[in-house]
């Protein structure tokens, strides 16, 4: 896989917007200001959960700002009568900020913090005038809520407690003698509020302690369910990390979310470069690779999965072979929202595979050699054994030139020319004459026997040579090159298979059964197929002689296949037969049961089947009942 730069990738990328620099430069601001926070943060309180850091920072910007909100209202005290308790109240919320810088808890800070609030509030209802109530202030109601942020639910209950007493109960006393309660329904009414004022101070601690609770419980909830998602990603991480497969996962941008060791190793071989997340995948190829790859992830951003098979070359040299997977990651809604990308290196495959095939291919040219031989062996001993007779007839012939009374006819033909001029005499009156005639009449009974022999001599001899003619015609039929695909009549080229053994079936006895059903012409290799039928008629052969039986039978059976565009051919022998535990291995190289046998007859035989999308199968009863093997081949053009 091919990257692009990062110049080629930016320009494909949208401009930045103003808010989101705005927003970048807001973030920005407010990491600063939680870095200026946490200096005042002991190691304990930075290292803290961060539910607590968040407290600890409220904490130590809130005693920051009273610090500040002090020092201003002591500015103003130097000027206006304001009561100068607020001012003093400022020690605390220095102690509150020194105790946080060392502290391995937030319960000391805390604790000055409310000290100098609650002082600044209670001490100044104290010192002012009887009207100025604390059980209606605000600030009053605030205080159990800010307890309990700060301190907890139960330290926060004793700290309620307490300002509850001192504001409802001897605050009211303080300043009753001052109020001007003319009768008890004004006294009871005066009471009735502050005691009403205690219990919604109460209240509002119950209720702070309530949402601290509620706050707790599904802190520590998501806290499980944190632990739990961070198990299932690191079995995840593992799980990753433990396969030689790269991995990784990009967004609908295009950068890198997650990539394991393999794909770091992988992106530093092929570009020499480290790869780094959240950056850009697609960013060191040429533009003709980014077009590539971006044609690629845009269908997967459309939610489609793809598997392909990329080429690579490495910067070292030489090149990888990848099996890469695109698989989208949907969100809840269905929309994409990255894109995983999974990849083997198949390198080491690839070149099996054509180690492979190139063995094959050289295994079916020895196929086809060896059938061209099988044919050729076929050929010559059929011919071998047609001009034994033509060797006899001609023989016969021979002697019975040799033998022949022609020169007797000679002789008779040169005694009467002897005595032409006294012929009748010579016939009539001389020894030899008399003997003559007779002698003619048995001499030609005699040469036309001779002509019969010999003419049926001749005949034989005709026989043979034609016979012979047929032969070496089927070879030069059969020789041509393989592979071209032809309508064929299989039943015809059984008989010509056939045809090649004859001699030998004939000499050895051997009994051939034709069944042939009425089945189309199918398209196939003439070449392939001849040579599995003369193959599995040798073994047919071999098998019977090997058997001894005086009955020796070969059935060749052709028909439709149950399913109904095959077409079956049989070759059943009841030969020697074939033993259970060799039928597993019959087909495979090399293995033979023959004392001369090469073990690649079968084997051949079966991957040329295949080559024709057929398959060829045997079966067998056991040793000593014969055995059947069958061809099943398409009655279609599946090449087509």
């Amino acid at each position: 896989m091919a990257l692009p730069s990062s110049a080629e990738i930016s320009q494909d990328l949208p401009p930045p917007h103003e808010p989101r620099a705005e927003a970048s430069s807001g973030s920005e601001r407010g990491s600063a200001l939680l870095r200026w926070l946490d200096l005042f943060l002991s190691e304990p309180l930075r290292n803290a959960a961060p539910g607590d850091l968040v407290r600890h920072r409220v904490l130590v910007g809130s005693a920051c700002f009273m610090v500040v909100f002090t020092l201003v209202y002591t500015a103003g005290t130097l000027f206006t009568p304001y009561s100068p308790l607020p001012s003093a109240m400022g020690v605390f919320y220095l102690a509150a900020l020194m105790a946080a810088r060392k502290a391995n808890t937030i319960a000391l800070p805390a604790f000055f913090m409310l000290a100098g609030i609650t002082g600044s509030f209670v001490g100044g209802l104290f010192m002012n005038e009887p009207h100025r109530e604390g059980g209606v202030h605000a600030i009053y109601l605030l205080l159990p809520a800010l307890a309990v942020y700060l301190l907890g639910t139960r330290q926060a209950l004793i700290y309620t407690l307490l300002v509850a007493v001192m504001m409802n109960g001897v605050h009211p006393f303080s300043v009753i003698d001052q109020l001007d309660l003319t009768s008890k329904e004004d006294v009871s009414r005066f009471w009735v509020r502050h005691v009403m004022s205690g219990f919604t101070f109460v209240g509002i601690w119950g209720l702070s302690a309530l949402h601290s609770i509620a706050r707790a419980a599904a802190y520590h909830s998501l806290e499980r369910v944190l632990k739990k998602l961070r198990g299932s990603e690191s079995k995840l991480s593992s799980i990753i990390e433990s396969t030689d497969d790269i991995v990784a996962s990009i967004d609908t941008e295009g950068r890198v979310l997650v990539a394991n060791s393999a794909m770091r190793q992988f992106y530093r071989k092929v570009f020499g470069a480290e790869l780094e997340l959240g950056q850009p995948l697609l960013r060191h190829s040429t533009p003709e690779r980014f077009q590539l790859w971006s044609e690629r992830l845009a269908q997967v951003y459309r939610g489609q999965r793809l598997r392909l098979e990329d080429t690579v070359f490495p910067l070292a040299g030489g090149r990888l072979v990848l099996d890469l997977n695109l698989h989208p990651i949907l969100a809840e809604d269905g929309q994409t929202v990255g894109v995983t990308l999974f990849g083997r290196d198949i390198t080491s495959r690839k070149e099996a595979e054509a180690r492979v095939g190139e063995m094959h291919r050289t295994l079916v040219d020895v196929s086809r050699q060896m059938g061209m031989a099988e044919v050729a062996t076929g050929v010559l001993h059929n011919v071998g054994n047609t001009l034994n007779s033509v060797n006899i007839s001609t023989t016969l012939v021979t002697e019975q030139l040799r033998r022949s009374r022609v020169t007797g006819l000679v002789k008779a033909t040169h005694l009467m020319r002897e005595h032409t001029a006294d012929l009748a005499s010579f016939l009539s009156s001389d020894s030899q004459g008399k003997q003559l005639p007779p002698y003619l009449l048995a001499l030609s009974d005699q040469l036309v026997e001779e002509r019969e022999a010999m003419l049926k001599e001749m005949q034989s001899l005709g026989e043979s040579v034609e016979h012979i003619k047929s032969i070496v015609s089927m070879q030069q039929k059969h020789a041509r090159t393989a592979g071209a695909v032809e309508q064929v009549a299989v039943p015809q080229l059984i008989d010509e298979a056939l045809r090649l053994h004859a001699i030998s079936f004939e000499r050895l006895a051997i009994r051939i059964v034709r069944e042939y059903s009425e089945v189309p012409h199918i398209f196939v290799d003439r070449h392939k197929l001849l040579q599995i039928l003369i193959n599995l008629l040798s073994n047919a052969r071999h098998a019977l002689v090997d058997s001894g039986h005086e009955d020796k039978c070969m059935r060749i059976q052709v028909q439709r296949a149950s399913e109904v565009e095959r077409l079956r051919i049989q070759v059943t022998d009841n030969g020697v037969g074939i033993a259970a535990e060799n039928m597993a291995r019959l087909f495979t190289q090399g293995f033979t049961t023959k004392k001369d046998g090469h073990g690649f007859g079968l084997h051949i035989s079966a991957l040329a089947a295949e080559e024709m999308k057929g398959r060829l199968t045997c079966s067998s009863p056991g040793v000593g009942q014969g055995a059947t093997f069958t061809l099943e081949l398409p009655m279609k053009d599946e090449s087509a």
